[in-house]
């Protein structure tokens, strides 16, 4: 047996806006660095998405991951190395949580919120692209109405001046829809 420490840790971990259009990816991203640390996640949540108080690496706004987890003490500099060298974080923090109760620990667990608001942004996504795919084929069928309409005839119809009969006739040329 080991006599390795092991401690509680609440993480918060920034993503750029653009983590948005793929939560799923970026909330695997950050399971994916505390499971090969050997950390076990208690609970997970997006936080916030918010603009931030000052530009970090050319981003305004950003998303914000907080984890609940248990590692061992030794663990904790390789998971702060392991978000550091990663270009997808831009900022992280991890404290100790021992003072929080498992309680407030509990309540944070949003897990399931996470899995409905990604399954919703998919959802919009593929409607919003189906919208896009019809208002174009919508164009299109146009366009190919318009080439089929046959251009009017033109008719010429002679047309006798009748102020003046000694007067060649004019021609008035008209179309016909």
């Amino acid at each position: 047996m080991s006599n390795e420490r092991i401690r509680t840790y609440e993480g918060m971990f920034l993503f750029p806006q653009s983590a948005t259009a793929n939560l799923q990816e970026a909330a695997d991203h950050v399971k994916a660095i505390l499971d090969e640390c050997g950390a076990t996640v208690l609970t997970f949540r997006k936080w916030d998405d918010r603009r931030l108080a000052y530009e970090v690496q050319g981003n305004k706004r950003g998303v914000y991951f907080l984890a609940y987890f248990t590692a061992p003490t030794t663990a904790l500099a390789e998971i702060e190395r392991r978000c550091n060298l990663s270009e997808e974080l831009l900022r992280m923090m991890i404290t100790s949580a021992e003072h929080i109760p498992s309680e407030i620990i509990e309540a944070n667990d949003g897990q399931e919120d996470l899995a409905a608001e990604i399954k919703l942004r998919s959802e919009k996504s593929t409607e919003t692209s189906s919208k896009s795919t019809s208002k174009i084929s919508s164009k299109s069928e146009k366009v190919v109405e318009k080439a089929e309409t046959p251009e009017p005839e033109i008719v010429e119809e002679v047309v006798e001046n009748s102020k003046d009969d000694s007067s060649e006739p004019t021609k008035e040329v008209s179309t016909e829809a």
